[in-house]
């Protein structure tokens, strides 16, 4: 008996064989794959009905809280006549080109799309290229001595 516990042990369990059936022991077709659902499709596409005809919320979507809405929003950029006394000496040109260098936001994004408020104080005459203003940022300009154009 003392050479029986001495010896070494050499038996291994083998390792199961999953997904070889529902004779195995482990489980059918949907061995190792979790259950049904998200887990196993990973993520739904955000189209996902849960119908055959994948339309429905295609269809939908222009009717969902207003027509367009999907579309992106025309975006401005709005400035202070302080900022401007901040940013410019006396005699500059304020555009978007101007604005872009001064701010550091792309020339490309601002063209088109920068208007000019009244709030702060301008001591500076300025001439104004491609910009919009609100009225009583125009008055002010205009009566401080700057150029639009």
């Amino acid at each position: 008996m003392e050479i029986l516990n001495q010896l070494k042990k050499i038996t291994t369990k083998k390792q199961k064989r999953v997904g070889r059936g529902y004779g195995s022991g482990a489980g059918g077709h949907t061995t190792g794959r979790g259950a049904k659902g998200d887990k196993v499709r990973g993520k739904t596409k955000i189209t996902f009905d849960g119908t055959k005809i994948k339309k429905g919320w295609i269809k939908r979507t222009p009717f969902l809280r207003g027509k367009h809405r999907t579309l992106p929003l025309p975006h401005g950029y709005t400035y202070n006549l302080g900022d401007l006394d901040r940013f410019y000496q006396s005699g500059d040109t304020v555009s978007p080109k101007t604005l872009a260098q001064k701010t550091g936001i792309d020339e490309k994004i601002l063209t088109g799309r920068v208007k000019i408020l009244s709030d702060g104080k301008l001591t500076k005459t300025l001439k104004y290229e491609g910009v919009k203003f609100s009225q009583k940022a125009k008055n002010l300009i205009i009566s401080g001595g700057g150029k639009i154009d």
